[in-house]
């Protein structure tokens, strides 16, 4: 029985192992044929093709309007209020009497120097016909005409005092609000109005010190004010000779027309100075710049893959930036797909036919 048992295993073993035995052999793959991947389809783009173009550089500040001549009207000497002969706010000529100050007393004095003075020149009149005649002596001729001198002296210092009495435009201009009234008396230096010379204004600003020496006499400023979108335009006719240590800045001051008047003194500006024009500056789109913590670089395609270039920009525009060095006239960069971008990687490219605005005249750069 137990030779009979260990037969029947042995047979359903030999039968386990027949299908095994004529079973197909799968086919072995080459190793080298598991490593060959399919080409990479090429990353679609869209370049800029650098080209050299003009370029105003221009620098942004903010100023405020001055008038370009002004004083404060006062009295020199004091006294009453007799007359006051301008109205507020209107325009005056130089020379024209404004405020005028009680001189009764003063006019008295002088009516007494002119008839010393009438009387001292009858006397030397006399004495001169004298010594003519050989009646009189040199010396009373010298005395008489001494006097006489001294009379119109007199009369000339009454006629100052008067003078002072008097207040007058010292040049064409516009009075402001006045603060007397007839019949207030005033001490010497009180605040009677303002003038201003406002058919010419100066435009007052203040550059960071890194331009002081790029500003020129002549040089053009544009600006506008606060309500208007008209820019104005000025002339540099002034440039402190020293830099504030408290800010760092230098201030300018330009010169600008103000026929209509639409301007006025204190007025807040915003101020566009052109420091000068490149004729071949190169402009790229600022969405092609890639920057890391090291440098700025571009991608610039050759023969259907990119490279990464080092760059250094300058002036930074709204959708555009200046490159100094790094890139020349003819270079395609590239402008989209950055982040997917790597040294040597293949493009199908399409140029971007938007063109960086090279006349753009506002640096987005404050001068502060």
């Amino acid at each position: 029985m137990r030779v009979w048992g260990f037969g029947i295993v042995v047979a359903v073993a030999v039968m386990l192992a027949i299908p095994k035995l004529h079973a197909p052999t799968p086919p072995v793959r080459s190793a080298v044929a598991s490593q060959v991947q399919p080409p990479a389809k090429p990353l679609a783009v869209i370049t800029h093709t650098v080209e050299p173009a003009p370029l105003s550089e221009s620098v942004n500040a903010t100023g405020s309007l001055l008038a370009s001549e002004t004083v404060v009207l006062q009295a020199e000497v004091a006294g009453r209020i007799a007359a006051i002969a301008f109205g507020e706010g209107s325009y005056v000529a130089r020379g024209d009497l404004l405020v005028k100050l009680n001189d009764a007393e003063l006019v008295a004095m002088r009516a007494r120097a002119q008839h010393r003075r009438d009387l001292a020149v009858i006397r030397e009149q006399r004495v001169a016909q004298l010594l003519e005649k050989g009646v009189a002596r040199r010396e009373e001729f010298d005395i008489a005409s001494s006097e006489r001198k001294v009379q119109e002296a007199e009369l000339a210092l009454v006629d100052a005092q008067i003078g002072k009495t008097e207040i007058r435009a010292p040049f064409d201009g516009v009075v402001g609000l006045r603060s007397v009234s007839v019949g207030a008396f005033l001490t010497a230096g009180t605040r009677i109005a303002t003038l201003q010379r406002v058919s010419q204004l100066k435009l007052e600003f203040s550059l960071a010190e890194q331009y002081a020496a790029r500003v020129r006499l002549g040089d053009d400023a544009t600006f506008s004010i606060a309500g208007s979108g008209y820019r104005h335009h000025a002339s540099v006719y002034a440039i402190d000779p020293q830099i504030d240590p408290a800010t760092r800045t230098v201030t300018v001051r330009a010169l600008c027309t103000n026929a209509r008047r639409e301007l006025l003194p204190g007025n807040f500006a915003t101020v566009t100075l052109q420091l000068g024009t490149m004729a071949d500056a190169l402009l790229i789109p600022a969405a092609a710049i890639v920057a890391s913590a090291r440098d700025k670089g571009v991608f610039i395609v050759a023969d259907g893959k990119v490279r990464r270039q080092t760059v250094t920009t300058g002036l930074r525009f709204e959708d555009s930036v200046q490159i100094l060095s790094g890139v020349s006239p003819g270079d395609v960069v590239v402008v989209s797909g950055l982040q997917q971008m790597r040294d040597g990687a293949a493009v199908s490219s399409r140029n971007s036919p938007h063109k960086p605005d090279a006349a753009v005249p506002h640096p987005v750069r404050s001068s502060t």
